[in-house]
């Protein structure tokens, strides 16, 4: 048994780091693994088959796509651009104002889009070019770029929040309220980074001019007040819903739809650009189904042959210690992190790893954020930090390169690490949001 499990995962491992799609990857595994188990390929297809089938019946999967509908909606409004600009002009008098900005508009939009990606393209194209002019430093202004997207799967809705609770079975809603304090104050550790890099390198980032009172665009203001109060609706809709108890996630993802395709009617968005979002938001969700289809399919396959133990036995072998085994989860996520996709890693490692952590005695929601902001700083670690090759493919500026962006990035990868750490060292930065949600 233990050494069809191995070999199993070692076939699954080398699928993907040979480039085989994750969802083929799994799918296959899962079909060699329970074929090896029962001995019989019909029983095998037919127990693999069940369970895609009942996973794809469970309505949990909605939300999936509303979610990603909605950020679309925003994207396509212009309503990011006006977020950084309200911004900007509130913390105009604060040293490094314009990074300040890019954070606290990223803080907003992370609440509307859950998709760090989306928000590394955008403000790639708003608040990079705004910086450069000002006299920013390229790499500081890149960093800030890069690591501020990352709030986008930490501050709810994020979609790999919602990909962890299918998996595990953990309640959507109170994990994306454990996420809204580890959020913050990783928004607060970036902007405090951004102020202190102004004041003792004010070469790196120049204060910003006062404004041209004779270039003040009626029109714009109003346009720019629309989407403020407007995202700050949809974000008490969703989030403050769900926190009541008045929406379950999948009715929170249903009116924040709506809002924000109301938003988008009212920013002047049209038919074209509805269906842009539309076939957008299906292009990101598709793919995303499929991996959760044949992720139920491995997941059934290590509950068969009681993988969790094995590896559970495997790794107690080496160390009893909660923190050993804490630092080997740690460092395999950091690892994978640097080849594979934050989606595919929680694919491939949560259905093993979240039971060990609940029996070494991790809360499940500290455990949860813990492995969201680890996975996430993959997302800027070398050689495939996919955020940095999303600011490279985005940014206006040909002459920008990687080493600028990863060399940036590195204090924002840092402070993500750092608050990982104080979840698992204190949970209840994690817990003390959704107790009555649980």
């Amino acid at each position: 048994m233990a050494t069809t499990i191995f070999i199993v995962l070692a076939l699954l491992l080398i699928m993907v780091f040979l480039g085989v799609q994750i969802a083929i990857a799994l799918g296959t595994a899962s079909f060699i693994g329970v074929y090896l188990l029962l001995g019989n390929a019909d029983i095998a297809l037919s127990l693999l088959s069940s369970t895609a089938y009942e996973a794809v019946r469970k309505d949990i999967f909605i939300v999936i796509p509303l979610f990603v509908l909605m950020g679309e909606f925003i994207s396509r409004s212009g309503a990011a651009k006006d977020i950084y600009t309200i911004a900007n002009r509130g913390l105009r008098k604060l040293p490094g104002c314009l990074a300040v900005a890019t954070v606290s508009g990223n803080s907003v939009f992370a609440a509307i889009t859950g998709v760090s990606i989306a928000s590394a393209a955008t403000f790639s194209r708003i608040a990079y070019p705004e910086m450069v002019a000002l006299g920013y430093k390229k790499s500081y202004a890149l960093g800030v770029v890069a690591g501020s997207a990352c709030l986008g799967m930490l501050i709810p809705p994020s979609i790999l929040m919602i990909v962890w609770a299918v998996l595990t079975e953990i309640s959507i809603g109170a994990l994306f309220v454990a996420g809204l304090l580890p959020g913050l104050i990783l928004a607060s550790f970036f902007c405090a980074y951004c102020v202190i890099t102004a004041i003792y390198s004010p070469h790196t980032a120049p204060a910003c001019p006062p404004p041209d009172v004779s270039k003040i665009d009626v029109k714009q203001q109003r346009s720019e007040l629309i989407s403020g109060l407007s995202i700050i609706g949809l974000i008490f809709v969703v989030i403050g819903g769900i926190w009541g108890g008045f929406l379950t996630p999948t009715e929170a993802a249903g009116f924040g739809a709506i809002g924000a395709l109301l938003v988008g009617f009212a920013k002047g968005m049209r038919l074209p650009q509805l269906s842009e979002a539309i076939f957008r938001a299906g292009k990101i969700t598709a793919p995303l189904m499929i991996l959760l289809i044949t992720a139920s399919m491995y997941s059934r396959f290590l509950a068969m042959g009681g993988a969790v133990s094995v590896i559970q036995g495997t790794l107690f072998s080496i160390s009893d210690s909660p923190i050993i085994i804490m630092f080997m989860i740690f460092l395999v996520w950091l690892i994978l992190g640097m080849f594979i996709d934050s989606t595919s890693i929680i694919l491939l490692t949560v259905p093993i790893f979240a039971p060990m952590a609940q029996f070494i005695g991790i809360d499940e929601l500290a455990f949860a954020i813990f492995g969201i902001l680890v996975i996430e700083a993959g997302l800027l670690t070398p050689p495939f930090g996919l955020l940095v090759f999303t600011v490279k493919a985005s940014v206006p500026d040909e002459t920008v390169t990687m080493g600028d962006i990863f060399r940036g990035a590195i204090p924002y990868w840092i402070m993500i690490l750092i608050v990982a750490v104080l979840v698992v060292v204190f949970p209840i930065l994690a817990t003390l949001l959704p107790q009555n949600l649980l």
